[in-house]
């Protein structure tokens, strides 16, 4: 029996190992420790103590077995169902995590209304605890209300949530207004190749910060004597980056222009939530921002983000994978009409209800029906542009639908270094996709799914999109260790069961 432990602790390591895409030999230079040593423990070999274990888990940032709590959580799929009647989108996982970020300008009390509540906002509720901002989730724990202490203890920070999540970047810029020096923990998040900060400071140095990136930390200087004399042209127009500047100019006491703007649905949210703080921002939307900041915010006031067009690009893609007719409701419909051009371009049968708005009362919404459709492949190939282009987190979910298509489509998701590899995962599916190089992969179909038991993608969408090709696959599938799509969806499995899928829960060691 404990050697059978051992052969499924190693498969597991093994798994983890290879999706974070490091071979034996990083993996021991990490642990410490020598090649042969990782090799026996992969093949179960090799005693390991549940201590060896944890370590194991730091370094692949992969809880393959959690101590002092249950373990890692599993998905079993029963395939081959179709969905059916309606299914509501929840609020925007990026905004939520922004707008957590910006309640550190305020002084008063902030409520956020129906948050999603996901792992990423539990890591930055930690974060935020961890310095001394009070939260609570309020009304049935749907909507979260934060208080901040009169000073942060930034020395108390809980790193080990921080690392687990990017959005921890995005404390730069409130933070810079706060104190003239601090230190945050390296940010984590998703396996998706090296992403630089440098964009992030060639903006913020502008407001007199300067960081040094030291011993898993980022050191933070400010000279508050330092102040934007010129518009700020960000390098890359980025949601992070953007946000960044925000958050930074929102309490520069003076008028800033921000150039080469993401005009992206989260940053979208975060402008309509710092007007409520009484930031004034023109030209939401576009390209270019101009900021008049206030030095002081110290409000009570009370904001709802918008609805999540990724996750609604989810449910779409659940519905044409599965081949069945399903109501998508509360949908940001301007932040995914590129994408449904394309689907109509392909061959989709879809209807959708006339605009309305949504609790915030400037982002626009409709309900959409898609129905059973005969696919073919797009002429052009897949590609992400910056709003309001095709949006990068959708790329993966066509991944999927292009498999049900028939021909060959190419998608190019030029933005991250690793995940088109990830989208090659469809191929122990059934799939047929061939990766040209690490940022492009040629899908052809259709596709006869088969069920199959894999390790979950270590990014969030490929991790979603393997999901929903097992939901379409004849038979029972299992997904391991699905951290990452707690990370951005709530309740998943429980709400695809409540439109007709059979996904089941489960942990094992």
């Amino acid at each position: 029996m404990a050697d059978d432990y051992l052969v499924r602790i190693g498969k597991l390591i093994r798994d983890a190992r290879q999706h974070r895409g490091w071979t034996q030999a990083q993996l021991a230079e990490a642990l410490g420790t020598s090649q042969s040593a990782v090799n026996r423990i992969e093949r179960g070999n090799q005693n390991i103590s549940l201590e060896m274990i944890a370590r194991i888990g730091e370094a692949l940032d992969s809880e393959i077995v959690s101590l002092g709590y249950a373990g890692p959580m599993h998905l079993r799929v029963v395939g081959g169902r179709r969905l059916s009647g309606s299914i509501d989108v929840k609020t925007s996982k990026n905004a939520c995590v922004a707008l957590l970020c910006a309640s550190l300008l305020n002084k008063g009390r902030t409520v956020l209304r129906r948050v999603a509540r996901i792992e990423e906002v539990y890591r930055l509720l930690e974060v935020l605890n961890s310095i001394g901002v009070r939260t609570r989730w309020i009304n049935d724990g749907v909507d979260l209300e934060i208080v901040p202490p009169a000073e942060l203890d930034m020395g108390a920070i809980d790193a080990e949530a921080a690392v687990r999540t990017r959005s921890i970047i995005m404390f730069l810029g409130p933070l810079l207004h706060r104190m003239d020096r601090f230190k945050l923990p390296y940010a984590g998040g998703c396996d998706l190749g090296t992403r630089t900060i440098e964009p992030h400071m060639i903006a913020l140095r502008r407001f007199g910060l300067d960081v040094a990136a030291t011993e898993g930390q980022y050191h933070a200087v400010v000279d508050p004597a330092v102040r934007p004399d010129r518009p700020i042209v960000l390098t890359e127009r980025g949601d992070t980056v953007t946000e960044n500047a925000l958050l930074a100019a929102a309490r520069h006491d003076g008028v800033t222009v921000i150039r080469n703007a993401s005009s992206n649905y989260m940053v979208q949210d975060l402008c309509f939530f710092l007007e409520a703080l009484g930031v004034r921002v023109e030209g939401i939307g576009t390209t270019t921002l101009t900021v008049h900041g206030v030095p002081t915010i110290d409000v009570d006031v009370d904001y709802s983000p918008s609805e999540d067009p990724v996750e609604a690009m989810s449910l779409l893609a659940a519905a044409v994978v599965t081949e069945s007719e399903l109501t998508v409701c509360r949908v940001p419909i301007e932040f995914l009409e590129i994408e449904l051009a394309v689907l109509e371009e392909m061959g989709l049968d879809h209807d959708r209800t006339p605009e309305y708005f949504a609790d915030n009362g400037r982002t626009r919404l409709v309900d959409l029906t898609v129905r059973p459709s005969k696919l073919e492949a797009p002429i052009d190939k897949i590609h992400p542009m910056p709003f309001p282009g095709l949006n990068i987190d959708n790329v993966p979910f066509f991944a999927a639908i292009a498999a049900s298509a028939q021909g060959k489509t190419l998608i190019h998701d030029w933005v991250y270094d690793n995940r088109a590899i990830y989208l090659t995962d469809l191929n122990r599916l059934g799939g047929r996709l061939q990766l040209l190089d690490p940022h492009r992969v040629l899908v052809e179909g259709p596709t006869r799914w088969r069920a199959a038991e894999m390790m979950c993608p270590p990014a969030l969408r490929p991790a979603v999109v393997v999901l929903l090709a097992m939901m379409a696959a004849e038979g029972t599938s299992v997904l391991r260790n699905v951290y990452v799509i707690n990370r951005g969806y709530e309740d998943l499995a429980e709400r695809l069961n409540s439109i007709g899928a059979q996904i089941e829960t489960f942990r094992d060691i």
